[in-house]
This record gives C-alpha cells, structure tokens and sequence, in this order.
C-alpha cells in the first residue's frame, strides 16, 4: 500500500480523566499508535499550553478522544463532563474533536501493564498512555477501514458498472434470439 501527502495524518488521541490525560500520537501514515505521555491535570490553561506544544511539534489535525460510556450504552455524567472539556481543547487548540467509545479502554491498558508484570496501581499514568493509545488506535483502524471501502468501491465500480451492463446486454440478446 502506498501513501500519498493526502492519505498522511497526524492525530492526539486523549484518554481525559479527573487527574491526567493520557495522550498518544501516530505515525504518519495512520497505522501505529503510540502512547506520548500522560499530562497532570493542573489547570485547563496549563493543560492547552502542553497539548499546544504537542500539537505544534507533531503538526497534529485531529484530536481523538475517548468517551466513556456508560456500559448500557448512554452517556453518562462523566462523558458529558468529557464532551465540555474536549470542545474547550477543540477550541483553544482550534482542532476538531473525533469520539471514539472508550468503555474497557482502562481494563485493557491494565491488562497490557500486568502481562509486562507491572504493577497497574504503581504506575497510573502508563495506564492513561496505554489507553489513549488504544483509544487512538481503535480510531486508526476504524479510519482505514473507512477509506479501504471508500477506496475500493470508487476504484472498482466504473469497472464493475461496465462488466455488468455488458454481461446484462449479451445475456439479454441470447434471451430475445430465436
């Protein structure tokens, strides 16, 4: 597969929580997210300032974050408080926000930390990166996915209109031949 300037991308995906933020990025091309770092909640003004550097530095488009719905499916009072908080990012950063359904983010993330045998409670802020990351990732992969289809039907179906219009015409003339 091949990637040209506009198949390139370069997103944040945030897992927002009371205290930090995990933050993620990926690779150019969309198919490998990595967490960054996890930011200490301070202030909202402190946290921008140290997105906006993250944002400058990776020359980022989008900002991915998790929301965390509840587990019947409806968004609850802290995705609500997410949403707030994301459009504040949004605006200050003047990026667009893309939600991706964070529910078990956190249980995979510690998952992952105990197959490396780390301790989850000795190391929250990995457990915020991981989850961004998975965040980001599920984003990634459902944004590819989009595009393969895209990509395919728009490729394939001048291609596939023609086969078919002349299969249907020498199937049709056989039908009316004596």
């Amino acid at each position: 597969m091949t990637f040209t300037a506009s198949d390139r991308i370069s997103a944040l995906g945030l897992d927002i929580g009371k205290k930090r933020i995990g933050v993620a990025g990926c690779d150019g091309t969309g198919l490998i997210a990595t967490g960054l770092t996890t930011i200490e909640r301070r202030s909202v003004q402190q946290d921008i300032e140290q997105l906006r550097q993250l944002v400058q530095e990776r020359q980022v488009q989008v900002l991915v974050v998790g929301l965390p719905y509840t587990l019947d499916g409806n968004l609850g009072f802290q995705a609500r408080q997410v949403q707030k908080y994301a459009k504040r990012l949004s605006k200050a950063l003047q990026l667009p926000v893309d939600y991706v359904d964070e529910r078990l983010t956190s249980v995979q993330a510690e998952q992952l930390l105990q197959a490396e045998h780390r301790a989850p409670s000795r190391h929250k802020d990995l457990i915020d990166r991981k989850a961004a990351a998975i965040i980001l990732q599920q984003w990634l992969d459902d944004r590819r996915h989009r595009r393969t289809q895209s990509v395919e039907t728009v490729t394939l179906e001048p291609a596939t209109v023609a086969t078919l219009q002349t299969q249907k015409t020498t199937q049709n003339q056989r039908a009316t031949d004596p």
